[in-house]
């Protein structure tokens, strides 16, 4: 059987889901029942259709005349990098999607250049030919630009160009799209282009895992390809470890994919992507290989965390009332049970029974967080932190490198705010009245200002960021230069309480939640903490007086989400997490504790 492995790399929103989408339909994929009416048909996980962006990658087969095309979905955003640099090496060729309007954008540039480095062929497919604004030379300009700037060599220059509309399921040689019928021309390119699937089946047997999943009938399965050899279910294999030591196994299941459903087969040979399962301690990275001749791939590598908090059990008042699982064990098991799938996932334990989680940004690490709570976890996190390393005896922290598209009126908004936070204006270019401006900032000065970009230029903004370098940084941060306004005592928000403190500042609760004593109820509008009493009721008794009985009116409280808290903490302060609820909370609960550890009298 002739094999094409392709992977599908773009930028967040560019369609590369729904091209897959038209792709399976194309070439008559049977879907289950709530498939077929269902848009972005690979992002099926609850966070990933919520945000509307691919989070995991995911594999699919079809057959396209007598080729088979195993397709790989990848993520878009440089904060699951993990994910993408592991499964860009099962694939031999990738089609690089690229929106006809805004062009090749930053998260393009980072997927695009792991592939140049692994030397895959590139076919390019502008999408969204049919979107308002659609500037399609412009963007071909840009793409070209983008090649020669990540130091693609002649060949990789030469690369095919596809047009496309994914959403109605069309595609051609030609940007017209009423000469266009369907998405076959893409499955023609792919065939011309990208070369079959190589290795040789006489040669040891030699699988790379990169992809490990667990059923509760066949226990932990491995995904990867097959790069030399073939393999038989029952057959006797050897599991070679990230150290080099090699066990015997027997393959209890082996699986290829068809459509989106993994199917049992017999026999697969070298070129194949397949599932096996068999082999209980295997890990991505490692190889499958012929016992009889055990030759090992070479590890894959991935790129260093930028970003680390701290996760604790919740201790709160409120441990407990929420979730399922609450203890240390429960959640220690877990948070290793995700290295196994997550290789950009780093976790150490700390003396005091905590755990210091290391991931590649802030949105990796919340993604995480969430997944956790939808399980039924409880816990505690601290402010996000950059890691700090030391090299040539210096202190470096990872620095981003920015890329703002914003209406032109709010440009000067956005140069001083990420100026403020050590962020250095690198180009600047104005085209039709918007601005683009890229900037060199240290990672540490984005914590917090996302959702601030979104107030200055009014939710017309686009941002988007990649890690840039480690660097020395020798500018000089200043904590939030605003306080919280602090629960005094637990129980339940009245409007009167509410109604005494809500021109301190912006609350987060209205009437009627519980909350305990110590929780954080509010941003306070100046610096330093204030504690507040909103829970306090309103005296009855027969004596009235004048104006008795009118009520003043109750300011809409902010929806304090997971990334708006973990944006929004100071060092001492936390982020508790529950199945139901996200509040932020100060260490020490109550004054005297935090007096107590002022004064050094408590750790």
């Amino acid at each position: 059987m002739k094999v094409r492995n392709i992977a599908i790399i773009a930028h967040v929103d560019h369609g590369k889901t729904t091209l897959v989408d038209a792709l399976l339909r194309q070439a008559k994929t049977k879907f289950t029942k709530d498939q077929e009416n269902t848009i972005c048909i690979m992002d099926n996980n609850d966070i990933e259709k919520e945000r509307g962006i691919t989070i995991f990658s995911k594999n699919a087969s079809v057959m396209w005349k007598d080729v088979k095309f195993n397709i790989i979905d990848t993520p878009g955003h440089a904060d699951f990098g993990g994910e993408v640099e592991r499964v860009l090496k099962m694939a031999d060729g990738c089609l690089l999607l690229v929106d006809a309007k805004e062009g090749p954008m930053p998260q393009t540039r980072f997927v695009l250049k792991k592939a140049l480095e692994l030397h895959h062929k590139i076919i390019v497919v502008i999408n969204k030919i049919d979107k308002d604004g659609a500037r399609i030379n412009y963007v071909i300009d840009k793409v070209y630009e983008l090649f020669m700037e990540l130091g693609a060599d002649d060949d990789a220059l030469e690369f095919p160009i596809i047009y496309a509309s994914a959403r109605n399921g069309l595609a051609g040689l030609e940007p017209d799209m009423s000469k266009m019928t369907d998405v076959s021309p893409l499955f023609d390119m792919v065939i011309k282009e990208i070369p079959e699937a190589d290795g040789n089946i006489d040669a040891p047997l030699q699988i790379l895992s990169t992809f490990i999943s667990s059923d509760n009938f066949l226990g932990r399965t491995a995904t990867g390809r097959i790069y030399n050899g073939q393999i038989k279910k029952g057959q006797e294999v050897a599991h070679i470890n990230r150290e080099g030591k090699m066990k015997k196994f027997r393959i209890t299941s082996l699986m290829s994919f068809d459509g989106l459903q993994r199917i049992e087969v017999e026999k697969a040979v070298a070129g194949e992507i397949v599932a096996v399962s068999g082999i209980p301690e295997i890990t991505i990275g490692e190889t499958i290989a012929d016992p009889a001749n055990p030759i090992a791939l070479p590890l894959l590598h991935i790129d260093e965390p930028s970003v680390k908090t701290t996760f604790l059990i919740n201790d709160s008042p409120f441990m407990g009332k929420e979730g399922k699982y609450v203890t240390s064990r429960q959640l220690k098991e877990r948070l290793y049970k995700e290295l196994e799938t997550d290789m950009a996932l780093k976790i150490e334990d700390t003396e005091d029974g905590k755990w210091i989680v290391s991931g590649r940004g802030e949105l990796h690490l919340a993604i995480f967080m969430e997944r956790l709570r939808r399980e039924g976890y409880e816990l505690q996190v601290s402010r996000p932190q950059v890691i700090v390393k030391e090299i040539d005896g210096k202190k470096m922290v990872p620095f981003d490198q920015v890329f703002v598209e914003v209406p032109e009126a709010y440009q000067g908004a956005v140069m001083e705010k990420l100026g403020n936070r050590n962020g250095l204006l690198q180009n600047l270019s104005i085209d039709k009245g918007i601005a683009h401006l890229e900037f060199i900032i240290p990672t540490k000065g984005l914590f917090g200002y996302k959702n601030e970009f979104m107030t200055d230029t009014k939710g017309t903004g686009i941002l988007n960021s990649v890690f840039y370098e480690y660097e020395e940084d020798t500018f000089t941060w200043k904590d939030r230069t605003n306080g919280s306004l602090v629960a005094n005592e637990s129980g339940t928000t009245s409007n009167y309480g509410i109604t005494n403190i809500q021109d301190r500042g912006q609350l987060f609760f209205g009437p009627g939640v519980e909350i305990y004593e110590g929780q954080v109820v509010g941003q306070n509008t100046r610096e330093g903490d204030i504690r507040v009493n909103i829970c306090k009721t309103k005296q009855l008794s027969n004596m009235r007086s004048k104006g008795d009985g009118g009520m003043e009116g109750i300011k809409t409280p902010k929806t304090m989400e997971l990334e708006l808290a973990l944006e929004y903490i100071n060092d001492d302060e936390l982020v508790e997490i529950t199945p139901k609820s996200v509040r932020i909370r100060k260490v020490w609960l109550s004054e005297v504790e935090e007096a107590r550890f002022r004064k050094g009298l408590t750790k």
